[in-house]
């Protein structure tokens, strides 16, 4: 685990110009609303992508390789589980019709809380690592659970989820039928209502403290650093907006990164459990002795592990879904084939019979 010290004079200076950008990301989505075009996120995403790999570039010169090297596990890890909820983000503007023109600024809105509720939490579990050792054992438990829910689970589970949230409230409180731009408030025929925006709004905060409660364990499992933690989650966050547009419903159709992400979490749980194991102090586990056996996994073998899960898990739903595209227009060839063929076997089958009809007729 961590075992550096990060100067001062650069926490201040990074958290100073991601908060720079951050502000003028959100400022160019108020002043200039707009649905990105493919080339625009692109160019977007890249830049993130590449803005983060120069930090970690910077971790590993400024700090050395063991910082750097959490920084890169740590933000992939956070990357990964953002594509996830990316689906989720796409989900839920789809179920509520939200417009395009308003898509950009709701996701702000939603990254924003993300940051906000991770913020939170970073802070509570270093804390807690700092006076309770044993936490390792309930965030390793934890993320164990979690893997196994995310290989079981599918996309209608979320969805279920999200019906079941748009019904609760939709009993609870007076909704207008249409969005109003981004006013949550309106009134209708002399009645004061709520705009969907506001069932939007929960759905999306809802998922970003779920998704927080999921990512936050994991990123300490590679480092005990509060910093490295919150920049690897502000720097996954980052591109998520554009990200969004560039890959929009695609996100669906990588079928088995559900299983990538799994994966990932449960080694991430397995290398917590090894490390309070090694690090054990509860009298009750080995006399309150640490155990000698516990491998303690590095940094680097967690980051060949988190970049191998991930290309797997990406590439083959890719191959799945070129190899599908590939079968559909042939299945459906066949299938107007086989409609033709049995239209002509149904005439030829009438023929006979009409002709034997119009013999008897004469």
């Amino acid at each position: 685990m961590s075992s550096f010290v990060i100067p001062v004079w650069f926490e201040v200076g990074s958290l100073v110009i991601l908060s720079v950008i951050l502000i003028l990301d959100l400022l160019l989505v108020i002043k200039r609303p707009h649905v990105p075009s493919p080339k625009e996120s692109s160019l977007w995403v890249a830049f993130y992508v590449t803005l983060a790999l120069i930090f970690g570039g910077l971790m590993f010169v400024v700090v050395g390789p063991q910082a750097g090297g959490e920084f890169i596990a740590g933000w992939l890890t956070e990357y990964s589980l953002s594509i996830d909820n990316l689906f989720v983000f796409v989900l839920i503007m789809s179920q509520f019709a939200v417009p395009r023109r308003m898509q950009q600024r709701v996701l702000m809105i939603g990254i924003i809380l993300a940051l906000l509720f991770r913020g939170i939490f970073i802070l509570l579990g270093a804390a807690l690592i700092e006076n309770f050792s044993w936490i390792f054992y309930i965030f390793g438990a934890f993320l164990l659970i979690t893997a196994v829910q995310q290989a079981l689970s599918g996309r209608e589970d979320d969805e279920a989820r999200e019906n079941a949230l748009i019904r609760f409230l939709r009993k609870r409180i007076a909704i207008a039928d249409d969005f109003h731009d981004m006013k949550m408030r309106v009134t209708v025929d002399g009645r004061r209502l709520w705009t969907p925006l506001i069932i939007v709004l929960i759905a999306i905060g809802t998922t970003d403290v779920i998704f927080a409660l999921d990512s936050i364990p994991a990123i300490f499992g590679i480092t005990q650093s509060p910093f490295i933690v919150f920049t690897a989650n502000v720097f996954a966050l980052m591109g998520l907006r554009q990200l969004y547009f560039l890959l929009g419903h695609l996100v669906d159709k990588l079928e088995y990164l559900k299983y990538g992400i799994a994966f990932i979490l449960a080694f991430i749980g397995v290398k917590l459990v090894f490390h309070a194991m090694h690090e054990n102090e509860l009298p009750f586990i080995n006399g309150g002795q640490p155990i000698e056996w516990a491998p303690d996994i590095s940094t680097w073998t967690s980051l060949i592990v988190i970049i191998a899960a991930m290309l797997v898990a990406v590439v083959a739903s890719l191959v799945k879904l070129r190899l599908s595209k590939r079968y559909i227009p042939t299945a459906l060839l066949r299938a107007e084939i086989d409609d033709e063929v049995d239209a002509v076997a149904d005439q030829a089958a009438r023929t006979p019979s009409d002709s034997a009809a119009k013999e008897g007729n004469s």
